[in-house]
């Protein structure tokens, strides 16, 4: 989730942040990598995370807090931005547009695999107390989508204005942490649904870079 601004260009509507693919391709891959290899291991260690929450008078009403009502915090970050950016630069504007259409893309993305791939929630699937109530069945487990849309709005927030990462990265990966510690995803779940929610981000921005570019050469 990193990305470096274009100078501006002429005209209200610039292009969007170039994507430096460098560092998202690391973060994906380490976030493919630990989905993969957590796989192997997801029952033991899914009880022992869910399970420590929900026995846990503290660190249990946090999780299902942040797992529950997290999202908010970067949905407002987004809208200060959006707001931000339409009085301030459209360029941050477009790149924040082209960015919204990601998260929507990552999103749909989620629910067609999670149909196709049609996992268990752990929930149901191993007996154990939490901290969040189970999900009805039929509401699967892979990949998690409050992981995926909490990647894609934090990566758009980065994308758009670089210096907000330190704060909407680790609101990201606490979101999906929180999903595991309250009951409702193994950390493969939101391990992918992480990897996904950036990804379908970087590549919406990169086409709507790739489109206007190609639009300012035939203008020119």
């Amino acid at each position: 989730m990193f990305s470096r601004s274009l100078p501006p260009t002429s005209g209200d509507r610039v292009a969007p942040a170039v994507v430096a693919l460098r560092p998202v391709g690391l973060v994906v891959g380490i976030l493919v990598l630990l989905s993969a290899t957590t796989y192997t291991v997801r029952d033991p260690l899914y009880l022992a995370l869910a399970g420590a929450a929900g026995s846990s008078s503290l660190w249990g009403p946090v999780a299902g807090l942040v797992a529950g009502k997290g999202l908010l915090v970067l949905v407002a970050v987004t809208a200060w931005l959006v707001v931000r950016s339409w009085r301030r630069g459209r360029r941050v504007f477009w790149t924040l547009a082209a960015a919204g259409a990601g998260v929507v893309g990552a999103y749909v993305t989620s629910e067609a695999v999670k149909m196709l791939v049609a996992e268990e929630r752990p929930c149901r699937a191993l007996v154990v107390r939490t901290v969040l109530a189970c999900p009805p069945p039929g509401d699967w487990s892979w990949p998690s989508n409050h992981a995926v849309i909490a990647a894609a709005f934090a990566t758009a927030c980065v994308v758009a204005a670089p210096r907000t990462a330190w704060f909407v990265a680790p609101v990201a990966v606490s979101i999906a942490a929180g999903r595991v510690l309250a009951g409702v995803h193994y950390v493969h779940d939101v391990a992918a649904g992480l990897a996904l929610g950036v990804l379908g981000v970087v590549l919406v921005v990169l086409v709507a870079r790739r489109c206007t570019t190609l639009v300012h050469k035939s203008r020119a």
